[in-house]
């Protein structure tokens, strides 16, 4: 049996999580036959303290960001001596690992998250496994955690991405140019630009949880704005519970979409995004030509993606959007001008940048070779 064991980390929703399905879906279609397991090493190895530690994981982004950011940046971003070894993980977690990929015996892994990459890189330096590895970065950049050199081939969001990695000594045949990969349902828009109404339309989207700054957002929005927006609420239930009783006639508010169908036909119906720079998210708009205005970031992950997605022009920066008396003349503003023909030229390059062939076909070929 053509056996891959997909590792994101973590249970709770995250772009690790949605693009090790986006790939599992992708291969199925290429091939029904083979053989799709994803596990996560906390909740596999300590059960149900995984949800007490992702939940202590969310406290400390939500209410102290600053010291989650420092954190992050002093951990797997600052300038480290080559080969630096992460021991903790490796006492925690690298022989319950093992005893996995024994048990399951999977012709190819794909790590979705930097940590199982980490200690896949450790029990191929020590010879103990063989198995090809594949690391899909769901984020525009590379920190200190990921395995490099041991691992076999690297799925990078971003050209620059692939530069840094020549320099760490990676042969450029190991390196394959694929964006971010999303999931085989979201289909590219035929037109660039859809406003074609008196009204734009506009998506406000903070994440699957529904956080970030929605709220305060919406108290901009008059009741004669010339945006209506879509306002993804999430899994947060009292947020679209106010939103539906304020009855705002440019305020639509959405519930939790767990269907791709359904956010393909809602990227397909708006001029634009307000969004967190979340990776997968990016990607998906990037992928449909969508004007992607970030409002708002976690500590962390999201902070450096906007740094880099800024510097090449991929989205507009619109977190003085509180400076703003009205958020809406800004946007249109922008949807009007040169920004609006330099951001999608942008986008092109970017396109044209990919590997021809989408992820999950590189993953069967790589796989059948």
């Amino acid at each position: 049996m053509k056996k891959i064991l997909y590792l994101p980390f973590l249970t709770i929703p995250s772009g690790h999580h949605q693009t090790a399905d986006a790939l599992m879906e992708g291969l199925l279609r290429l091939d029904p036959d083979i053989h799709c397991e994803k596990m996560d090493l906390l909740s596999s190895k300590f059960g149900k303290i995984e949800r007490l530690i992702s939940s202590f994981y969310l406290q400390w982004i939500g209410r102290f960001p600053k010291s989650y950011s420092h954190m992050y940046h002093r951990s797997v971003l600052a300038e480290q001596k080559s080969g630096k070894r992460f021991l903790h993980y490796e006492a925690l977690f690298l022989r319950h690992l093992k005893k996995i990929i024994d048990e399951l015996n999977p012709k190819m892994i794909v790590c979705t998250h930097a940590l199982p990459s980490y200690l896949l890189a450790r029990l191929k330096a020590s010879s103990q496994i063989n198995i090809p590895v594949i690391n899909v970065y769901t984020d525009f950049f590379i920190h200190h955690l990921w395995g490099k050199r041991e691992i076999d081939y690297h799925f990078v969001g971003h050209s620059y991405m692939k530069d840094y990695l020549l320099e760490k000594g990676i042969k450029k045949e190991q390196i394959f140019v694929t964006g971010i990969p999303i999931h085989p349902n979201f289909t590219k828009r035929k037109d660039e630009h859809v406003h074609s109404m008196r009204f734009y339309r506009g998506l406000i989207s903070g994440g699957s949880s529904g956080v970030g700054s929605i709220e305060k957002i919406t108290e901009k929005i008059s009741r004669d704005d010339d945006i209506h927006y879509m306002v993804l609420c999430g899994k947060n239930r009292k947020l679209y519970d106010r939103l539906i009783k304020q009855n705002h006639p440019r305020i639509t508010p959405l519930p939790y979409i767990s269907s791709r169908e359904q956010m393909n036909d809602l990227y397909n119906r708006v001029d634009f995004i307000m969004t967190k720079p979340g990776g997968v998210t990016i990607s998906e708009c990037l992928y449909k030509k969508i004007p992607i205005f970030v409002y708002h970031t976690l500590p962390g992950q999201e902070e450096i993606n906007l740094e880099k997605l800024t510097k090449f022009g991929m989205v507009f920066d619109f977190r003085n959007w509180q400076e703003e008396t009205n958020i809406s003349a800004s946007i249109i503003r922008a949807l009007q001008s040169k920004q609006l023909s330099k951001f999608l030229s942008k986008v092109d390059e970017y396109h044209k940048s990919l590997a021809p062939i989408e992820p999950a076909g590189l993953i069967k070929r790589l796989m059948n070779e």
